[in-house]
């Protein structure tokens, strides 16, 4: 992995890390806040029904407002440790079971915890694993379900300690009544041992559903991150101008970046007489100016299918069928140059193009801290070569035979014969495709 690719990573960490930090929080003040609304609403509902609130239980949910409360400030802070949400949520879920369970042993009524129990309900640990969940972190719900069930079949341990003969569902008779069901039901020995593996299940089943639902929306996170990596790294290997729908064909398919020789075609252009167009002129609107052409000028080559592989100075290198594949990579070539012809008359300048096809070698060079994206080879030498030549012959454009090949009646092409080119051995033959007279061009 490299160091562009680990420091890639640290950072999705330290972005996740810090949701998370923030998502715990929220989930440590909703809990507290609906502790401290239990507390009214328990007050509240004792007093209006003529009963004097049980001083035990506004002391345990006190407590429990009063550990959110430090959990709250303590989150994020140096005394922050990656164990304390598991003990927090330990400690509030196994509480509340042992409140469930306690609590009437301290009425001087004296109610069986069993009865007291059966009363409750497993519906009162929900709010706590929902909760988890804004932590983003799909262990802290598993944990959650998990501390739920332990909890609760401990409270239920407690319970039926001292139930003398315990009864279940599987004591009904056969062809049972409703006295025997009443009778069943209503008895102080009836624990309903089934009863309490349904709603442990049910609360396991949920958390884990939970928890892969939150695991899954880190797998997105990390999928955006990775998404982010991959366009920063394809601005960095082709420059500002990468239009979003190559940006997206590149990402999709990463292996078009390594590696590779295969049969291309690749464009040279030059603008004309820049030295002497910007002799004179304004730094800035020299720069602004060439800078439209060729923003317009990828534009037109992608709108083929081909990718700028780099600019420069005032032209630009481009390759068709490398890294993208694309059918006729000779055809989109030479409509591409008509485009940027056109492209150039718009903007006022003249342009040299020189268009060869054969095998093209492409990959990315560079160090683990900067790459670029480039081609190589005999093919991306011989377009040079006749983009420079096009200036002694007058020409436009200048083609070799493997784009000439392709070329249709309206292209317009016409033989130059063979040519002398410097750097190869072999005279080539030449075709050139002439542009019409720039009228009051400014760069021509």
């Amino acid at each position: 992995m490299s160091e562009d690719s680990v420091m890639r990573d640290q950072a999705a960490l330290d972005r996740l890390l810090r949701a998370e930090r923030q998502g715990l929080r929220l989930a440590i003040f909703c809990r507290t806040a609906a502790v401290a609304l239990q507390i009214v609403w328990f007050i509240a509902s004792r007093t209006a029904n003529g009963h004097m609130p049980d001083p035990l239980i506004i002391t345990v949910l006190s407590l429990f407002a009063a550990l959110g409360v430090g959990a709250f400030l303590v989150i994020g802070t140096r005394y922050d440790r990656w164990w304390l949400k598991y003990a927090l949520y330990a400690v509030d879920i196994l509480g509340i079971c042992v409140l469930f369970v306690l609590a009437p042993a301290f009425h001087p009524s004296g109610i069986e915890p069993i009865l007291s129990f059966r009363n409750q309900g497993i519906h009162f640990l929900f709010p706590l694993i929902a909760m988890a969940s804004l932590s983003l972190s799909w262990r802290l719900v598993a944990w959650s379900g998990l501390m739920s069930v332990i909890g609760w079949w401990a409270a239920f341990g407690f319970a039926v300690s001292g139930v003398e003969t315990p009864l279940s569902w599987g004591d009904l008779p056969v062809n049972w009544t409703r006295d025997d069901y009443l009778a069943l039901v209503l008895s102080p020995d009836f624990i309903a041992t089934g009863s309490r593996v349904e709603e442990t299940g049910f609360v396991m089943v949920a958390a884990l559903i939970l928890a892969l639902a939150v695991h899954r929306a880190r797998n997105v996170f990390f999928a955006q991150i990775e998404a982010e990596a991959a366009r920063e790294e394809l601005q960095r290997a082709f420059g500002r101008y990468v239009p979003e729908v190559i940006a997206e064909r590149l990402v999709a398919d990463r292996e078009t970046l390594a590696p590779q020789v295969r049969r291309g075609v690749a464009l040279v252009l030059d603008i004309e007489n820049f030295t002497k167009y910007a002799d004179g002129r304004d730094p800035a609107a020299v720069i602004e100016t060439l800078g439209s052409f060729l923003a317009d000028a990828t534009d037109a080559i992608s709108a083929r299918e081909g990718v700028v592989i780099s600019f420069t100075g005032d032209g630009l290198l481009a390759a068709f069928n490398t890294p993208l594949e694309i059918k006729a990579p000779e055809r989109a070539a030479l409509d591409a140059a008509s485009d940027l012809l056109a492209c150039a008359e718009k903007h006022g300048f003249r342009v040299r193009i020189g268009l060869a096809a054969g095998p093209v070698a492409s990959g990315r060079v560079g160090s683990s801290r900067r790459q670029a994206f480039t081609i190589y080879g005999d093919t991306v030498n011989r377009a040079a070569r006749l983009e420079a030549l096009a200036k002694d012959a007058g020409a436009t454009v200048l083609t070799d035979t493997g784009v000439a090949g392709k070329a249709r009646p309206d292209d317009l092409l016409k033989p130059l014969g063979e040519q002398k080119i410097r750097g190869f051995e072999v005279p080539l033959e030449v075709w050139s495709k002439e542009m019409t007279a720039l009228p009051g061009g400014t760069a021509g």
